[in-house]
Formats: C-alpha cells, structure tokens, sequence
C-alpha cells in the first residue's frame, strides 16, 4: 500500500496552472433542501474573519498577510447593506488580523504577529486601536488566532512555533527561521525530554556539509538531552489563553494544541476549539492526522506534540509511507489527553465555526466549520483535493456532515474545478438573530511545489439563509 501511495501523483486544491478571474456564482454551491446563498460582498482582499456590531451590521477583517509571505495592510471593514466597503481601522506590516469578536462596543482582533509578535487588540467603532497585550510567541509557523470575550476575559489560541516540536528546514521555508533564528517553541509547563533530536542540514550556513542537530523545545542547531527540563512560561505556545476584558497578563486555560484556530462557546456555555493538525513535513513528519474538533476544559494538556486526536504518534496510522513512524519527544506527559469531540479531514483546515441557535435556521446546537482546505504539497501529499467547504458537527456522537460545498464531481475550490463557488471559507458567523450564516471566504490562493501565491481582491462574503428570508 505504501508503494502504490508512493507512485500516486499529489493532486491539491491548490495546485492550478492559471489563475483565473475570480466570478462568484451562488448556483455553483450544494446546500440541503430549502437553504439558498447570495455573494454579500466581494473583492476582498485575504479576509479571515466577521463579526456583528449590536445594530447587527457585518463587518469583516482583511489579515494583511498571507502563507507565502504576502503583506497587504490589515483592515477592519463595515460591510454596507449594498455590499459596499467602508474602513473602520488599519493596522500595521505585523498581521496577519486572524479573528475578531464584538463586544459591549468595541471589537476584539487577534494580530497574529509574525515581525513584532502576537497581540490582542481592542477597536473602538471609531478605528482607534489598544494594544491590550503583546508579545505574544507568533513569529513562526501558527500565529495568535481567537478571540472570544466571556464572563470578563478575552479568550485566545496561540499556534505553535513548528509542525511537531522541532525547529527544522522547513521553517526556513515558512519564511521565519533566518528573521528568528533563536526561536523555537514555548511549552506553558514544564516538560522533560527523552534526549531524542533531530539530525538536518545547517540550513543557516552555505556549507553543504554542516549538520545540524536539534531537540523539540529548542533552537535550531541545539541538542536535546536525556532528562532535560524546559521550564515553562507564560505566554507560551500551542495553548488557549485568556487576559482580562479590562486588561492585565496572560493566564493559561489548557495547552499541548498544535493550532488552536477556532474558537466558540455552544449554546450550552461550553467552549470549543478547532485544531489543525500534524503536515507530513521538516525533521518530525506525523502522516495521516485529521483536524480536530474539541471540548476545552481548563488545566487540561491536549497532547501535542506526541498525540493526535488522543492518539500517541506512534500508533498505528501516523507512519510517513515509505519513512519510519515518529517517535514520542517528552519523557512524561501533564496527564492523558482527552478524546477529541470530532476528527475531521486530513489537511482540510478546519478553521473558524460557530453554533447554529435558532429554529427559523434549523440544525440547533451543531457546530458549522469552514474548512479552508488543504495546501498540498507543503503540507504533504493528497491524492484528492480536502476541504473547500462547510461542514456541520453533531458535539454529542462527533458526526461529520457536508452542509455546503461545490457542485462537481469531484470536490475541490472553485478555481480547481472552474466554476464560481467557494474558494476556500476561513470562518462562519451566524447573525445574532441567528437565522442567517455568513460564510468568509478567503480567496483564490495556488499552491504549488516552486511557490504559495495567495491573489489579491478575490476573497468574497457569502450568507446562506433559509425559506428565502
């Protein structure tokens, strides 16, 4: 099976050979009996997030960075009823603007930070831009994503600096290693290695002959050793954190998450986040790991980087085809992970969600996900383009289900299959009436073995309605 696997082409969402003109038509897009959707805006430019103001207004956040080192300006905009687009603040070259929430008249962004670090900012309705803390560990590959604001406090997720632990030549790719060539990840406890590293060029040095070494929770170039303690800190990566509405330090709420991206409270005031997984990829590849969905109870340690989804790396399933299976890095683990609510595709990126709650809408109490989709080849191989589309999620027996999705015969981006459907949704917020879903897509980005090229003004917002309200 591995040799068959082994000889199979790669077949991504994102490998197009053209880009074409982005032409968002709403009759390209599956959805269930009764439900209809409209393009609300378009010609967006890497837009990640949505929110509502308390007259119910949608206003969207622009990242002002994207996965191959794209830099547009980060911009929160008010989406008028005839789809025109009027800037309330800008930000700075420090994005990307991964999330916002409305709350008690101001908005609350995650800057995922990658020059300056992560920070989380707080908008009056007139622009004027708080910092409420800084700092943050987001220079690599997963930034600050969130936030939600409950009972007095700004909840948060942090990504974690590296795919699995280890610093490795496929950081240098991302972009960061050589800005940060010290960096590495934050464990928010203190965690004691098995003295297991990794053995890689010096992709720092021209010197094809210099190897480098190095162990999880370390620089690049620096061994592990057996029994050696990491003390942990705060802020940390690969952990869901919260600071006071009215401002103040870090606290930790539950770690051991590789990326943290979604985050939202279930009508039964339950917090839920979405994880992204493991990629087949730098000195530690984990192959065949799905996206997670998961229940967050404080103090909890959620497994990375040695499980998956509850499972240990080593198991059965996570082997690289062709390569050895990875090896567990920490001596001793916080406790034994939980089983996750949800496993959901392998590479889709599930990422921003929300609960629907009203009965004109249906569905009360699943949770819908946007799945960006995968971004094959960097992230490993598939043979079949994942994600592209919205799904829902029973919380009680962690069934997966298609909700809206391109019409085809195979299922991919819009740009894959040549027609005017999603391109690849980031987030899902559903209006505070709760009858209508607005869906933020992203936009067109190829992805290629030779370059990630995320395109300029093709991101669009759709909402999906039902009975043709």
């Amino acid at each position: 099976m591995s040799g068959c696997y082994g000889i199979r082409n790669a077949n991504g969402g994102g490998d197009i050979e053209e880009i074409p003109a982005r032409r968002p038509n709403p009759s390209d897009i599956a959805l269930p009996a009764g439900y209809k959707i409209e393009a609300v805006a378009t010609n967006l430019t890497f837009p990640s997030a949505i929110a509502f103001d308390d007259s119910g207004t949608p206003y969207v956040v622009e990242s002002g960075y994207s996965y191959g080192e794209e830099w547009t300006e980060p911009r929160l905009l008010r989406i008028e009823p005839d789809g025109r687009k009027v800037t309330v603040a800008t930000g700075g070259k420090n994005g990307p603007w991964n999330g916002v929430t409305f709350h008690q008249g101001s908005f609350y962004i995650s800057e995922g930070g990658v020059l300056e670090g992560g920070k989380i900012l707080r908008v009056n309705p007139g622009g004027q831009i708080t910092t409420m803390i800084s700092g943050l560990p987001s220079y690599g590959d997963h930034h600050t994503n969130g936030p939600v604001v409950r009972d007095g406090y700004v909840y948060f997720g942090q990504g974690t600096a590296t795919n699995s632990g280890v610093v490795g030549k496929d950081n240098l790719e991302f972009g960061w290693l050589k800005r940060k060539p010290d960096f590495h990840d934050i464990p928010c406890q203190d965690v004691t290695l098995n003295g297991r590293d990794y053995k890689t060029d010096n992709v720092l040095t021209d010197d094809p002959d210099d190897k480098a070494r190095t162990g999880p929770y370390l620089p690049f170039n620096t061994p592990a050793k057996k029994n050696q303690v990491i003390s942990g800190q705060l802020p940390c990566s690969g952990a869901i954190m919260r600071i006071p509405v009215s401002g103040g330090p870090a606290e930790l709420v539950a770690w051991g998450l590789r990326n943290p991206y979604g985050m939202a409270y279930s009508p039964d005031g339950r917090l839920f986040i979405t994880e992204n997984a493991y990629d087949v990829r730098g000195s530690r590849p984990v192959w065949g790991t799905g996206d997670v969905l998961w229940e967050i109870k404080p103090g909890t340690w959620y497994g990375w980087p040695d499980y998956s989804a509850g499972r240990p790396v080593d198991s059965k399933g996570f082997k690289v085809p062709g390569e050895g299976k990875p090896k567990p890095v920490l001596a001793k683990y916080p406790n034994d992970p939980p089983k996750p609510t949800a496993v959901l595709g392998v590479h889709s990126s599930s990422n921003g969600f929300d609960f629907a709650r009203s009965t004109s809408f249906g569905e009360q109490g699943e949770a819908f996900i946007a799945q960006f989709g995968d971004m094959a080849p960097n992230v490993g191989k598939v043979l079949s383009p994942v994600g592209y589309k919205i799904v829902k999620v029973n919380t009680t027996n962690g069934v997966v289900t298609d909700f809206a999705v391109n019409k085809g015969k195979k299922n991919g981006p819009a740009s894959w299959l040549k027609s005017g459907g999603f391109e690849r949704p980031n987030a899902v917020q559903f209006s505070p009436d709760g009858n209508t879903l607005y869906v933020v897509d992203f936009g067109i980005m190829q992805v290629t073995k030779e370059k990630t090229h995320p395109v300029e003004g093709t991101g669009v917002l759709w909402k999906i309605t039902k009975g043709g309200n």
